[in-house]
Formats: structure tokens, sequence, C-alpha cells
């Protein structure tokens, strides 16, 4: 650990050292908002958040009702952006999505076009259930997640900062849904399995929604904060041997054909070593620890591998491949301390 470096926060433009200052303090308000809210899951609050920080969208799989949308939605409510929701349907069409071009008329009486932008115009976009949506409406999303633009008509729209897609989906319903495919997956910077509350998590839901309950949140942190907190996560340092575990891991999904059909992409990797940096930054540390990779592998991994038959017919999970190649390599990085 001794080759990492000290965070760099000042430059000839912008000095971030304030914002890493006050970070833990808004962290802490952060939290505590939602947790006003939202009853649990803070696994996922953490990891959307971590997701966020990194600029990066998430996919969210669990049976309805375990607070997906509020929680998102509580989220853009503290952070003062603009939501949207997108509700996927087998009938929704792109142009639903991006926006189009429609016919107005002048103070003259002339007719022209104009563009009316789409839900996916905002900064923080739920998109419910989006298996449900059709391949070619799925596709629109593309262009929006990788590139932080919309192209409609030749024209292209850029789309405001932050941008952040939660995208759910339903893993019991497979009539009148649609797999998402890999070049879609890979968008995604992770991808989030729910649990159910446990028993006295259930008991405070109840209690809360189950009466005159209304929960009130309060704004704790603005759009350009928010946006300076995004460059000081990419700054946080990491030593090139942590790089190496990072990659070897991943590079451990392309060697393992009788389970793995197809492994990770390089983009995994980035992916991973961007979220542990969040992860300790989340933990006002100034810098990554092997604990930050290890954490981070199984939301970043588990949706950018294809099984092979075998592994499928065996009913090996992607968790179970990823969870032994972690301990593997744990178990070989120990040996060589």
């Amino acid at each position: 650990m001794k080759e990492v470096q000290e965070i760099q926060l000042e430059d000839s433009e912008l000095n971030l050292k304030p914002t890493y200052e006050k970070a833990p303090t808004i962290f802490e308000l952060i939290f505590k908002e939602i947790g006003n809210s939202i009853v649990g899951q803070k696994e996922m609050i953490r990891q959307i958040l971590i997701a966020m920080l990194c600029e990066g969208h998430v996919l969210v799989e669990s049976n309805p009702g375990l607070g997906k949308t509020l929680t998102i939605s509580t989220i853009s409510q503290i952070m003062n952006m603009k939501f949207s929701r997108i509700q996927c349907t087998p009938d929704l069409m792109p142009t639903d999505i991006t926006g189009t071009d429609i016919i107005e008329d002048d103070e003259r009486g002339s007719k022209h076009f104009k563009f009316k932008q789409g839900p996916v115009f905002a900064n923080i976009v739920l998109a419910d259930e989006i298996n449900r949506a059709s391949p070619k409406t799925q596709s629109a999303m593309l262009e929006a997640m990788q590139e932080k633009q919309v192209t409609v008509a030749n024209t292209t729209y850029l789309l405001d900062k932050p941008f952040f897609i939660l995208a759910t989906q339903n893993p019991i319903e497979m009539e009148g849904t649609f797999t998402l495919p890999e070049a879609q997956l890979d968008r995604f910077l992770m991808k989030i399995n729910l649990r159910y509350p446990d028993k006295e998590e259930e008991f405070e839901i109840v209690n809360r929604y189950a009466e005159a309950f209304r929960p009130t949140v309060q704004r704790c942190i603005e759009k350009q904060t928010f946006l300076e907190l995004q460059q000081v996560t990419r700054r946080i340092p990491i030593s090139n041997k942590l790089k190496r575990y990072a990659i070897d891991i991943v590079n451990q999904t392309r060697n393992m054909p009788e389970m793995i059909e197809s492994g990770a992409s390089p983009r995994a990797s980035i992916a991973l070593i961007l979220c542990a940096k969040a992860n300790a930054f989340l933990d006002n540390r100034g810098y990554v620890d092997k604990e930050d990779i290890d954490s981070m592998v199984l939301p970043v991994l588990r949706h950018r591998i294809i099984l092979s038959f075998d592994a499928a017919r065996n009913n090996v999970t992607s968790d179970k491949i990823i969870q032994k190649i972690l301990e593997d390599k744990k178990q070989l990085h120990d040996l060589s301390q």
C-alpha cells in the first residue's frame, strides 16, 4: 500500500478540497434523510450512491414492493435533481423515451418543427420493469447511457449532468418480457439483487405505512456539489498492485470455459476500480483498500458473464462462480503477503 499517492484535489481550474472535507457530513446527511423514508435496504442505498458517484447506471432485480421506486425518488428529492419515471410496457416506443419533433404554430400562423423532450431528459431516470419494453425501445436508451446524449432526426441533444438511470426488472415474471441484450447489460455499472426485509424491518414498515405516516425529507445537497463529489471520486488513489488484483479477478472470468461461455470485458475492470474508489470515499478513506474491491466484485460482475450450458443445466449461478473466483484470488493474495 506504500505506493499509493496522496489524493490530488487542486488544479489550475478547480479546487475540490472544500468539497472533500465536507463529504463525510454530506454522506451522513444523505443516509439519514433516506432513512426517514426507507426502512432497511442499506446495501441497495449504498450501492446506488456508489454508482451515482461513479457516473454509472444500475439494474435492480427484485420482486415487487421492496422500495425501489420510493428509494430513487427520495434520493432525487434529497439532491434537488430532476426525476422522471418510465413505466416500460411492450407497446412503448423509442420516441416515448427520447422525445420527438412536433409541429407547432408560431405567431404568424406558420408551422415549424419543435423538439419535445422525453422523460430521459432528467438527472435521475427510473426505468421500471425495463425487460417489459421491446428490444427496439430498450436500445433507445443505449446512446443516453453511454454517450450522455440523444439523437433524434439527425439532431443530437446533450443530457444534463449528472445523468443516472436506475432500471428494474422482476426475476419471476417471464410472460410478456424481453431479455436485455448483453451489450445493454454491460452499460450498467452494477446489478443489485434485493432481498426481502427481515421481520423487524417489516414490522417498522407496517408501523409507518399502514397508518397516517407521511415521509418527509429535506434537501441536503445541491447538484453542483454532487458533480464535484463525482470528480473527487475519480481522484481517490489506488495502488498499481490493487489495480492488477482487480484486473486479475475480471480476467479470470475469461479463463473458465467449463463454467463461463463469455467473460467480462475491460469495461468491467474500469467499473470495479471506480466502484472501489467510491466505496473508500463513502468510508471516509483517501485511498482504496483490497476490501473495497472485494465488496464490489459481485454487483459489478454478476451481469457481465454468460454462463455455459453445463453451468446453467446444473443450476450454478453467476454469483456462485464469482464468489469462487474471489475466494481463490484472496488465497493467492494472502499467500503473497
